[in-house]
């Protein structure tokens, strides 16, 4: 028997406080009951291998093919080194705490449902608020830069026309169904992730002597790593560049968002973790060593929005690499649809749980045929006009707020992911379980969590010292009071 406090769950489970069953039970329908309570159910189709490129997907895009430069000039080649290799240090850590969220609680809109289970109802609204505006702040953007680059190509087509057309392409491919989305993310990641290791390869070839590279007669090895001293502006950079790097390692987290969507997530969300972020952690490190073995450093961040002065376009050709800006414009455009596409994905199905627990009106929820939700992606879209004329309007200022409100909230989230897995492992403990029941449990806590959740903080300090993203701070805590206002002046009661 179960007391007041108690919830006893069809598979037999019963946890003090809100809890959600790890064992799923699956109708005739093969829908779980986890998703039956929610509304009307999205559909599993996602295998290990879409989860796997959506979260590399996610993570590679502008933030290291441009971004990387002004990280490298900023912190000098060692401080680059190691303010990435924390970054996914960070960025594994709390991949490690959604893991044991994810595979225990395999939902759609997963970060608001394990805030509203594991930290409070208010919590969980805002969070799923946060996460759909981290996307949303950007989408437009992303569809106005992929514009600009394709008006090199062909400067005579309007800008409007190829922003239009990337649109309506995405949109397309989030509505027709979760398979062809998962599917047109695994190639347009496949793209990115092959470009990294190729650069890699013949970035490490260079360094070594086995291909030539421009002005070295010999191979260059390493030694301008520390050809200006170990940190040549000292150690803060290292802290100061944390925000841009954080948010370069963001989008690993949709793993948790396509859990909901996925087939056997206790089984291929764990295997796409694993294989996800050692992936992106040897990426990500690997291009930064190779960049800062072949430029120097005050080099890297000229210019660095510019793809003509990509570090990768550089390398490439000094390498001797023919077209290496065209390659490397083809492959930021495709990264760039490739942020869209999540984005719209993740946003979406936010905006789905929410009406889905009566916090926004039903039509929210309403699917298509194919089971995608037609409505939240809509409106997702129209979110993305801010994005759109920031081109056209004051274009740096925008932006770079528009910018400085996505790492911010994305933060936020991955420190709610540290707070609730550290919540959950204290009530499965304290109902009498032992992490081996668990189906998968992140190792070393509670230091994961703690440590986690910890270096998210010290980034959303690093914000407020920074004066170019302090109005996206302002704004950012603005929206998270105007959430919780609304919360429980709207919304309280109807908590399900």
């Amino acid at each position: 028997m179960s007391n007041n406090n108690e919830k006893t769950f069809p598979s037999g489970e019963i946890l003090s406080g809100s809890y959600v069953p790890q064992q799923e039970v699956t109708s005739a329908s093969g829908i779980s009951s986890a998703e039956t309570e929610v509304g009307k159910p999205l559909k599993r189709a996602m295998t290990k291998r879409h989860l796997v490129m959506i979260s590399l997907g996610g993570a590679i895009g502008t933030g290291l093919f441009l971004g990387s430069g002004d990280v490298i000039s900023q912190a000098g080649p060692i401080g680059a080194i190691i303010s990435y290799f924390l970054g996914g240090v960070i960025a594994y850590m709390v991949m490690l705490c959604l893991g044991e969220l994810a595979v225990h609680m395999p939902v759609s809109g997963s970060f608001g449902e394990y805030a509203r289970t594991y930290i409070g109802p208010g919590t969980g609204y805002m969070i799923t608020w946060l996460y759909w505006l981290t996307w949303t702040a950007t989408l437009g953007t992303e569809f106005t830069a992929a514009a600009l680059l394709m008006q090199e190509w062909f400067p005579s087509v309007s800008m409007w026309t190829w922003t239009l057309l990337f649109a309506g392409l995405v949109f397309s491919l989030n509505v027709s169904s979760t398979r062809l989305f998962a599917e047109s993310e695994f190639w347009l990641s496949l793209v990115k992730v092959l470009t990294i290791i190729c650069f890699i390869g013949l970035g490490l070839a260079a360094i070594f002597g086995f291909i030539s590279y421009h002005g070295h007669e010999s191979a260059p090895l390493f030694s301008k790593l520390t050809e200006h001293g170990w940190f040549p502006h000292g150690i803060f950079p290292i802290f100061a560049t944390m925000l841009i790097v954080n948010f370069a390692f963001s989008g690993t987290e949709l793993i948790g968002v396509a859990a909901g969507e996925a087939e056997e997530p206790a089984k291929t969300v764990p295997k796409a973790i694993n294989a996800a972020i050692w992936r992106l952690l040897i990426f990500f490190v690997g291009t930064i060593v190779v960049i800062c073995a072949l430029l120097p450093f005050e080099m890297a961040g000229l210019n660095s929005n510019s793809v003509s002065n990509s570090p990768f376009v550089t390398v490439f050709n000094y390498i001797g690499i023919a077209y290496a800006e065209d390659i490397i414009r083809f492959v930021i455009i495709t990264a760039l649809l490739s942020a869209a596409n999540s984005g719209l994905f993740a946003a979406s199905r936010m905006m789905w749980s929410l009406s889905a627990k009566n916090q926004l009106p039903k039509v929210f929820s309403k699917l298509t045929r194919s089971g995608t939700p037609i409505v939240a992606i809509m409106v997702t879209m129209f979110g993305a006009i801010p994005g759109l004329l920031s081109e056209h309007f004051a274009p740096e200022t925008i932006f770079k707020n528009l910018l400085g409100v996505a790492a911010f909230t994305m933060v936020v989230v991955w420190i709610s992911i540290c707070v609730c897995q550290f919540n959950f492992r204290r009530q499965w403990i304290k109902s009498g379980k032992t992490v081996k029941d668990l189906k998968f449990a992140a190792p070393l806590f509670p230091l994961t969590p703690i440590l986690g959740g910890l270096f998210c903080v010290i980034t959303c300090i690093s914000m407020v010292t920074d004066p170019s993203m302090q109005v996206g701070f302002i704004c950012c805590i603005l929206f998270i009071i105007a959430c919780y206002a609304s919360y429980y002046m709207f919304y309280k009661e109807k908590i399900s």
